[in-house]
């Protein structure tokens, strides 16, 4: 009787599982499933079928190493999670190639459909941090970010509302706040 080699995705559990135990089948039944996936995500993005290897290759050594230092908790599909981290790592490459002159905007996402609720749950965890940095912030921080960024007041009117001098002093302050608001973002766990 020959071994026949699951080529189904493997679940998320059995993948921590496999890991934790050395598991090369589980590895190869990874690569099948979600490979393709990055794979079009590198060649979409001025990439190579070998940049994708090579891509991949880190991603899957990076959740190993996530995996067997112990203190691995998915919050998302693993899918969503090699996804995230083969993107993170194609941005990184392409920045240090200069191959990447656009904006961030231009880089095309593939995030596979059925992974969408996943991204969305994170998007909302995202910006129930960013309503708690907001009110972290404090005033007249809060207003002025919340003017300008929800609100699309422009700079001048900022600058009349809390009496500054110029608009460059306004734009000043709001650059100050900008700074404080991501600083108290990056603080939450």
């Amino acid at each position: 009787m020959s071994k026949v080699l699951n080529s189904s995705a493997p679940t998320d559990s059995e993948v921590v599982f496999g890991i934790l135990n050395n598991s090369e089948n589980i590895l190869k039944r990874v690569y099948v499933a979600y490979f393709p996936m990055v794979l079009q995500l590198i060649i979409n993005n001025n990439g190579t079928a070998d940049d994708a290897k090579d891509i991949y290759q880190e991603a899957i050594i990076v959740l190993y190493n996530k995996v067997k230092g112990g203190n691995f908790e998915l919050s998302s599909k693993l899918k969503t999670f090699i996804y995230a981290v083969c993107r993170k790592l194609w941005l990184k490459r392409l920045s240090q190639m200069s191959r990447y002159g656009g904006d961030i905007k231009d880089f095309q996402d593939h995030v596979p459909m059925e992974d969408e609720s996943d991204l969305h749950t994170e998007r909302d965890l995202q910006f129930t941090k960013m309503e708690g940095a907001l009110q972290l912030l404090g005033e007249p921080c809060k207003t002025i970010i919340e003017d300008f960024y929800i609100h699309n007041h422009s700079m001048q009117d900022i600058c009349e509302r809390f009496g500054y001098t110029n608009a460059d002093n306004a734009k000043t302050q709001k650059y100050k706040c900008l700074q404080r608001l991501k600083k108290l973002f990056f603080q939450q766990v």
